[in-house]
């Protein structure tokens, strides 16, 4: 492992923190509230623990597979931490571990809250807490990008044929492609500056604006008000909103061949046409649930209310117009079913992905025919017209695996550590793990996780980083066989 490699590129990281929080001290100038010490505070404490790291860049910097892990890990410990440092000074969040639980919450797009009353918060502070999402989200599409393709065995999927350079191997130092990376950061910040214009010409105040495009693009689900986007009572607000949650559920490399005009790329992406009648099939069912049930008043609002939450559930946003915990159990466990799949992958979303799932039914259909039709068939299963390597499969199958026993492994933790229901904890797990925010019961849309105890939030705040990290490269690091590797290169 290259450690000075390693420091430099965590101390970049946390310049960049440090730097993003002149923003919210910017907010304060115009609000004039209590929380502009705080922030200034913070703002040289961090940057003070970052230029050290910084100044360690050696002369022949190297990265490899191995150092991106460590990055990834480490850097979703470390900043979190250093970013709970305005709560705690400024007393809005006194607790170090509430305060922490709530910055692990923003960077992993998860939008778990432990604050019983969000609109307390004065701007400078409310609005660090939304930009938390917004870095969050730009952290997540570098890291798919650099690594995580080759982790989950499914590089086909990010492959750009752009320059011959870009090469993702394990045995090759990670080279981000640039003109991939710009145009990916590129669409990422259009997205943003479009949903937060039609929100502001839509009767939105700007600040507010800001901050929910910032929770929305990055499918992360804070909000500047306790009853998310109900408070606003608009119909056009939720549609805006849904389609944004929607484009931010996409695999934003599908973005980059729109551009380019690679129609083909669009045409054949397997993952996207599922994504497309995945999101169809449980929006139409949802609202047919509501209007028969009449939990809404016309058939259009049931649309509106069960498309709206649908969405906001599959790419693991979790942002809430109404107390969906009021309808029946039948349409809540269509959000659970869905909360399970996640969106596309190389997104800003979590949860187990789509691609996934695809290859899973492939893999599935395709030994049925082996087992009763065909002994000796020998087909290969194809994503994208291409065919999956084996290694892609087991790889796949070991990711869904793994996530299951999770949940059950979690819930059962959980129960122990606060002595909750089952339901209750299995809720809490299933949210946190796939990076949603709220739950069900009381973790729901009108709770929170502040009645939790601390090992409980520590717990579920681990939660959250593993299925930010898509889970491999977190148990990874924990293996002592990774750094004796690591202290052989």
């Amino acid at each position: 492992m290259h450690v000075r490699s390693v420091a430099y590129v965590l101390g970049v990281m946390i310049l960049i923190t440090a730097g993003a929080m002149i923003l919210p001290l910017v907010s304060t100038f115009f609000y004039e509230e209590n929380d502009r010490s705080s922030l200034l505070i913070s703002l040289l404490l961090i940057s003070g623990v970052g230029l050290p790291l910084w100044l360690q860049k050696p002369e022949n910097f190297s990265f490899r597979m191995r150092d991106a892990i460590v990055v990834a890990v480490l850097g979703w410990i470390l900043i979190p931490g250093l970013s709970a440092l305005p709560f705690i000074i400024h007393g809005s969040i006194p607790s170090l571990t509430d305060a922490i639980f709530e910055m692990v919450s923003g960077f992993t797009t998860t939008g778990a809250t432990i604050l019983d009353d969000i609109e307390f918060l004065p701007h400078g502070l409310l609005f660090w807490r939304s930009e938390t999402q917004f870095l969050g989200g730009i952290g997540v599409l570098v890291l798919t990008l650099a690594f995580l393709p080759q982790v989950m065995g499914v590089t086909q999927i990010f492959r750009v044929p752009i320059s011959r350079e870009t090469v993702h191997t394990r045995e090759r130092p990670l080279n981000l492609n640039p003109e991939l990376l710009a145009f990916v950061l590129g669409i990422y910040l259009a997205l943003n500056t479009c949903m937060m214009l039609m929100l502001y010409f839509g009767g939105m105040s700007f600040f507010d604006s800001i901050c929910h495009a910032f929770g929305t693009i990055a499918t992360a689900g804070f909000s500047t008000r306790n009853e998310s986007l109900g408070f606003y009572g608009s119909a056009y607000m939720e549609w805006v909103t849904m389609l944004f949650m929607f484009l931010g559920g996409i695999n934003f490399v599908l973005y980059f061949h729109l551009l380019k005009r690679h129609w083909n790329s669009l045409s054949e992406n397997t993952e996207l046409k599922w994504y497309f009648w995945i999101t169809i099939f449980f929006c139409a069912l949802v609202s047919l649930l509501l209007h028969h049930e009449s939990t809404a008043e016309s058939l259009w609002d049931s649309v509106r209310m069960g498309s709206f939450h649908v969405i906001s559930m599959l790419t693991t946003t979790g942002l809430f117009s109404s107390d969906y915990q009021l309808w029946s159990h039948t349409v809540q466990m269509q959000f659970i079913a869905v909360c399970l799949i996640g969106a596309c992958a190389g997104s800003t979303t979590s949860g187990i992905k789509i691609v996934h799932y695809a290859i899973i039914w492939k893999y599935v259909v395709l030994n049925i025919k082996k087992i009763f039709f065909d002994h000796h068939a020998i087909a290969p299963i194809r994503l994208n017209h291409k065919s999956v390597e084996p290694y892609a499969v087991n790889m796949t199958l070991c990711f869904f695996t793994a996530n299951m026993f999770l949940i059950f492994i979690g819930a059962c933790i959980l129960v122990l550590l606060d002595r909750l229901d089952f339901h209750s904890s299995i809720s809490m797990v299933i949210a946190t793990l796939m990076n949603i925010g709220p739950g069900f019961d009381v973790s729901g849309p009108t709770g929170n996780y502040a009645h939790l105890s601390d090992p409980a939030k520590w717990f579920l705040a681990f939660m959250m980083l593993v299925g930010r990290l898509e889970m491999f490269s977190v148990f990874v690091i924990l293996a002592p066989s990774f750094w004796r590797q690591a202290a052989k290169d």
